[in-house]
């Protein structure tokens, strides 16, 4: 999930994708002439960007799907995430191309294949038959992000919240019996874990390359980036004060280092150096491995109630595939209980339905409730703001590597605000 997680990737021809596609299609997204494989065989090919260590979680989806649908054979393609970016485009705007793809970890990409007319409409998929699309059954958060107009153009792929990881053997060694609650118990312990003899942060966190930790601070306390009128709010009162708080807990508290990618503030907990960090469910099974005795926490609840960030990939049918009923019924079939309750279960995700509360066997995984519990207060990051991932890489994250470096918090949130509108049109 993580953008750390990308990697370099080895730029790749579009024909390489082409030839991995489904021929060309009709004006209604199907060919005149869809071919089998062996034996009548559908053959549907999916690109994916899960080069993490999920990825086997994701796999075992695909493995599974294949065991028991005879008739369909799907395989997955996983292809490093900027990858499939410099391609995919190209190849779904011409009819060729995966059958399916996740094209990208931003759910606002969606709205760029839509505008391309090179995604197939889920509409006629969903329902609650066989083969059909359970939308009612689905996270909402994730399907309004995947909704322009009246048409649902992907289904989730995965959905994943954030909580608070925390190494129990520094509480204890700092005497603090229990997480922090509120936001300001997480300042105060941030500085009391703090112990720079030791080398040891009270927070790793990280501010690039990474989920974003930063706006969940903001959000605790009433603040935000962006407002419901895609115009900008970073220069707010509230933002400003909040932002001023963080930075200055970084710089003269030193509770983090400064300018921590995801992966060296994943290392610092792994290794015992950060007592706290801000991640997701895919994080478990590493810190696990390193021997870390921690727990997971909710994210401390501030001013303005409990909140943390949702992500989720999206999950899409190319317009040019031959196979639109069979690749429906992937989606289908990945969305259920069955595909939801494995994919948790080996993956840490919680399930991307909302009716599986009551599930036995994932209710008796710590790491799944935990991180599932965190769903209804749940929000996405920058959720159908234009131009989100430049707002992000070119305005935010810059912002953030500023203020942490002792850049005045105010003048530079003026100047973001600025740069935000530019790219989103606010024009008021």
């Amino acid at each position: 999930m993580r953008t750390r997680l990308l990697g370099a990737a080895a730029t790749a021809g579009v024909f390489l994708l082409a030839a991995c596609g489904s021929g060309q299609a009709t004006g209604n997204g199907s060919s005149a002439a869809p071919s089998s494989g062996a034996g009548g065989v559908v053959q549907l090919k999916m690109t994916a960007g899960f080069t993490g260590g999920d990825r086997g979680s994701y796999e075992g989806l695909v493995k599974t799907f294949n065991e028991t649908h005879p008739n369909i054979h799907v395989t997955m393609e996983i292809q490093p995430w900027d990858s499939i970016a410099q391609t995919l485009p190209a190849a779904w705007g011409t009819g060729q191309g995966p059958d399916l793809a996740t094209p990208n970890f931003d759910p606002s990409i969606v709205a760029k294949y839509v505008e391309t007319s090179s995604v197939l409409s889920l509409n006629a998929f969903k329902g609650a038959g066989e083969g059909q699309i359970d939308t009612a059954n689905l996270a909402p958060a994730a399907l309004g992000a995947f909704t322009v107009g009246d048409n649902l153009y992907a289904v989730p792929a995965n959905m994943a919240t954030l909580q608070l990881y925390y190494n129990k053997a520094l509480f204890k060694a700092a005497g603090i019996a229990t997480p922090p609650a509120t936001s300001k118990d997480l300042k105060a312990d941030a500085i009391s874990l703090t112990k720079s003899s030791d080398g040891v942060y009270g927070l790793a966190l990280a501010d690039h390359e990474t989920i974003q930790m930063w706006p969940v601070l903001q959000w605790m306390d009433g603040a935000d980036i962006v407002g419901t009128d895609k115009c900008a709010v970073i220069d707010s009162a509230a933002s400003v004060a909040t932002l001023k708080e963080w930075s200055d807990l970084v710089i003269k508290n030193g509770i983090s280092p400064v300018g921590l990618t995801g992966a060296e503030a994943d290392s610092l907990f792994s290794a015992g150096k950060a007592a706290m960090e801000i991640n997701g469910p895919w994080a478990a099974d590493a810190y696990t491995k390193a021997g870390v005795d921690f727990g997971v926490a909710s994210i401390p609840v501030g001013s303005a109630g409990p909140v943390t960030l949702a992500s989720t990939v999206p999950l899409m049918i190319g317009k040019g595939t031959q196979h639109p009923q069979e690749a429906a019924a992937f989606l289908s079939w990945w969305t259920g209980q069955d595909a939801q309750r494995q994919f948790a279960l080996a993956s840490g995700f919680p399930p991307v339905r909302t009716d599986m509360a009551g599930d036995a066997k994932l209710a008796a995984n710590a790491v799944v409730q935990a991180f599932a519990s965190a769903l209804p207060s749940a929000k996405l990051y920058l959720p159908g703001v234009p131009n989100a991932t430049k707002v992000d890489s070119e305005v935010y994250v810059p912002l953030i590597g500023e203020i942490t470096r002792g850049a005045d918090v105010a003048a530079s949130a003026k100047a973001a605000a600025t740069a935000i509108n530019g790219l989103t049109g606010c024009t008021s």
